[in-house]
């Protein structure tokens, strides 16, 4: 289980971008987190993600407390985490051939002889041909470069997935695609989701239930369900 209980972070303490929000997310699930732009939601996904420290509250996995953020965290806490940032061109070294991006957290972890294997079969999942693997990010659309950061998410097989807008510069087919990798990967491992966007129609379908912001930080966001909207969203 993935609990974030009364977060409170920003990057300004006398302005914290949230306040008192509070989300699960169980093994296997998908859950939905929607909201307006600006309204704090990508923050909780980053700490959600272990990626930013929390000003006040408790994230808890699998019962467990974190206490270290980033690097400072456990390696077998931090590799249990896959994230897919809105936009990829800010996510991906542009110096890097696709490949190399994708083979990232396999060098960063002392898995270089898996990278050969892993990577040509994450290609094909994603939808990536040879030549394109060869290419750098300036080299390639925007579609083919968040399909080599899903890939590069799904590397190390983590047990929670954190999508954040994964889908909003992208056109619908190839939302549609990246959608279905990550519904294959969760089929196949049980892993759990946390999709953060603005388009309710796609958490809607996507999700096993959409949970709206306002409902994260008033404390009622256990009681949305079902994949469907409820609540208000504030604007």
């Amino acid at each position: 289980m993935l609990e974030l209980r009364a977060i409170t972070a920003g990057y300004d303490r006398r302005a914290p971008a949230v306040r008192d929000a509070s989300l699960t997310v169980a093994p296997g699930e998908a859950v939905g987190l929607l909201g307006p732009s600006g309204c704090g939601k990508s923050t909780l996904a980053k700490v959600a993600a272990l990626l930013h420290r929390p000003d006040a509250g408790t994230l808890l996995v699998d019962g467990t407390r974190v206490r270290h953020w980033r690097h400072r965290a456990p390696r077998a806490l931090r590799t249990a985490f896959g994230v897919v940032f809105q936009q990829p061109r800010l996510a991906a070294d542009p110096r890097l051939r696709l490949a190399d991006l994708i083979a990232e957290p396999l060098r960063a972890t002392g898995r270089r002889e898996a990278v050969p294997d892993r990577v040509a079969e994450l290609a094909g999942t994603v939808g990536l041909t040879t030549d394109l693997l060869t290419r750098r990010p300036h080299e390639v659309s925007d579609g083919q470069l968040q399909r080599a950061c899903l890939a590069r998410a799904l590397v190390l097989r983590p047990r929670w997935l954190i999508c954040d807008e994964m889908t909003a510069m992208l056109d619908a087919s190839t939302t549609a695609a990246l959608v279905a990798v990550v519904e294959d990967y969760r089929a196949s491992t049980g892993a759990g989701l946390l999709a953060v966007g603005h388009d309710r129609t796609l958490l809607n379908r996507w999700c096993d239930r959409t949970v709206h912001w306002d409902a994260v930080t008033s404390g009622t966001a256990e009681k949305t369900g079902g994949g469907e909207p409820a609540g208000h969203v504030t604007r």
